[in-house]
């Protein structure tokens, strides 16, 4: 089968862990659990209810051309909503049109002057945004068309245009969508979104112009209000760190190693959890590489996602086959494949 092919349906890959919302859903105040229930049933609707992806053959472009198409949903339900802002087209003074519009800018930029990739699928897909999703709604997702972005409630988050991290997050799993097509589940969902966690902080730093010593490592900077305890919602540098705050059902429950894997039937198999090893993984690489982490670091993950992960894989898989890549690319025994390889044995698992 084509890798670069779509076959039926994508899962509906959210920003915020269930967790969060269900513990805001049961323990929270009187509005508190009401938006977090109003979120959870819209997202449960949406992902029972999802279109089959459409061809997309009107928004392919040249390559290295982007095409952004922001829409406002208007507190409403029904996407993709009002056309408000094309590409080209000035900014609108509105702050989450407009970070939904650079956002994907960003995002594109990066994956077409790092890797020459033209979109996420590669063929030059047309980067539509939907904000002011329904009210209250505490989550930003791709739905395998499109991006959707909630507001937030205002007490515990904040809008979900307003970290760019999020919105290279979301885009990335569109490039899985179109490559790996990781299953949604277990260790294969988990590594689907480390990827998108791993990509998005790339998006931000390669924005931000930042070495991998410089960045923070932090994914969803910004989200939460004042009001919460937390800096962000995981942590790359070290998993399980990013908030303690009784609100969101106490200490961030992300593991680091897989001595601490969790094991649990809700999240689908934990992936928003479990993706905190192989998160601190890539973090180690980086790191341990030094200079700009989409460079070495990025480019053998960007090559293990697009040419040789397959739709089952597991942590060890993801292992093997960054330490293999990082061989080929760079030379069998070179630092850069044992720093791959020491980044896994920190984090317990061992190359093969």
């Amino acid at each position: 089968m084509n890798r670069n092919s779509h076959n039926g349906r994508s899962p509906l890959t959210c920003i915020v862990p269930d967790h969060i919302l269900r513990h805001l859903a049961e323990r929270g105040t009187a509005r508190q659990k009401d938006w977090a229930m109003k979120t959870l049933i819209t997202t449960a609707r949406l992902r029972g209810h999802r279109e089959v992806l459409q061809t997309f053959a009107e928004s392919l472009l040249p390559a290295g051309e982007k095409r952004r198409t922001i829409y406002d949903a208007g507190h409403k339900e029904k996407l993709p909503g009002k056309l408000v802002r094309g590409e080209g087209s000035p900014a609108t003074g509105d702050k989450a049109i407009d970070e939904a519009y650079d956002g994907a800018g960003a995002t594109y930029d990066f994956y077409w002057n790092v890797y020459k990739r033209n979109s996420v699928d590669n063929k030059g897909m047309r980067l539509d945004s939907s904000v002011h999703y329904s009210e209250d709604y505490d989550n930003a997702f791709w739905n395998g068309k499109q991006m959707v972005y909630g507001d937030g409630d205002g007490e515990i988050f904040d809008r979900f245009t307003k970290s760019i991290d999020v919105i290279g997050h979301e885009l990335t799993h569109g490039v899985t969508q179109f490559t790996a097509r990781l299953e949604y589940s277990g260790q294969s969902g988990a590594l689907n979104e480390s990827y998108s966690d791993v990509f998005g902080s790339l998006v931000k730093q390669n924005h931000l112009k930042q070495t991998a010593a410089q960045a923070d490592w932090l994914i969803g900077v910004g989200l939460f209000t004042p009001n919460v305890k937390g800096v962000a919602l995981r942590s790359m540098k070290a998993p399980g760190t990013a908030y303690d705050d009784p609100q969101l059902g106490g200490k961030d429950p992300q593991p680091d190693h897989m001595s601490k894997y969790v094991k649990t039937s809700s999240d689908n198999g934990g992936v928003h959890l479990n993706s905190g090893i192989p998160n601190h993984a890539f973090y180690l690489v980086a790191t341990q590489l030094g200079g700009n982490a989409w460079d070495k670091a990025g480019r053998i993950w960007y090559v293990t996602l697009t040419e040789r992960l397959q739709p089952t894989s597991e942590f060890q898989d993801a292992a093997t086959l960054t330490y293999k890549v990082a061989g080929e690319l760079y030379g069998t025994g070179g630092a850069e494949q044992n720093a791959v390889a020491s980044a896994w044995d920190k984090v317990g698992i061992k190359v093969s």
